[in-house]
C-alpha cells in the first residue's frame, strides 16, 4: 500500500500533524512493529523526498491532513515501500489516492506516451497535470528522464 498511509499512521495514532522524529520512529517500529528503526528512518527520508513530510526544528510535519487518510485495520506495509520509486510510480500513486482507477490511469498514460513519443515519466507528469494534480516536484525527474534517453 501507499507511502502516504504508512507516513500518516504515527500522526493519526498521536492525533497530531507534528511529531518529534523519535516519536515517529517509535510509532512505526515499536508500537506498530511495521519496520525496524532504520527502516522507519528510511521511510522518513522517502516521505520527505516525496513531499509528504517536512523537517521543522527537529520535528516532522505532515504536509497533508493525516486525519483524511484511511488506515485499513489489517494494513501492514510491504518492505517494497522503502525503495525509491520512479516518477511514473509516484504519479500513479497520487492519481489513485485522488480516486482514479489504477488500470485506467496506466492505460491513459501509456496512450499519451505513444501519442507524444516521450518517456513514461514524462507522459505520467503531463497526464497528472491534465487531471489537475500538483506534480511540480516531479517535473525535474521527468525532464531528466528525457535527457537520459537522448
Amino acid at each position: 500500500m501507499s507511502l502516504r498511509v504508512a507516513a500518516a499512521a504515527p500522526f493519526v495514532q498521536h492525533g497530531t500533524t507534528s511529531l518529534e522524529e523519535s516519536e515517529f520512529v517509535v510509532a512505526l517500529s515499536l508500537d506498530r512493529d511495521w519496520f525496524s528503526p532504520d527502516q522507519a528512518k528510511r521511510l522518513i527520508d522517502l516521505a520527505t523526498q516525496e513531499g509528504l513530510l517536512e523537517h521543522d526544528d527537529g520535528d516532522l510535519e505532515a504536509t497533508f491532513d493525516p486525519a483524511e487518510v484511511t488506515i485499513p485495520e489489517d494494513f501492514v506495509p510491504d518492505e517494497d515501500l522503502l525503495r525509491e520509486r520512479s516518477a511514473f510510480e509516484r504519479v500513479l500513486e497520487s492519481l489513485v489516492a485522488e480516486g482514479a482507477e489504477k488500470h485506467e490511469a496506466v492505460g491513459a498514460i501509456n496512450q499519451l506516451q505513444a501519442d507524444l513519443g516521450v518517456t513514461i515519466e514524462t507522459a505520467a507528469v503531463v497526464y497528472a497535470r491534465r487531471e489537475g494534480l500538483e506534480v511540480d516536484d516531479l517535473v525535474p525527474v521527468a525532464r531528466d528522464a528525457i535527457v537520459e534517453d537522448e
